[in-house]
């Protein structure tokens, strides 16, 4: 089965997962398929789910019924 994953080839020939990918055999060598992305990724930002995801996690998070469900938590409301 083929499993994708997204990293970052460094300039050192570094390859940096964004994810973990599952351990693999210790000792073999495994084949992978590269492809290069014609974005440049900024140099001081790191990438992660919750940042990608935020924009569409707020929209959920700024909705009545979860204001509601936390305003114990927030007691000058």
């Amino acid at each position: 089965m083929l499993q994708t994953y997204e990293a970052v080839l460094q300039p050192d020939g570094h390859l940096e997962f964004f994810d973990t990918p599952p351990p693999q055999a210790a000792g073999k060598p495994r084949r992978v398929l590269v492809t290069f992305i014609d974005e440049v990724m900024p140099a001081n930002t790191a990438l992660c789910g919750a940042t990608l995801s935020e924009p569409t996690l707020a929209q959920d998070w700024l909705r009545d019924e979860e204001e509601a469900a936390w305003a114990h938590l927030q007691p000058g409301k």
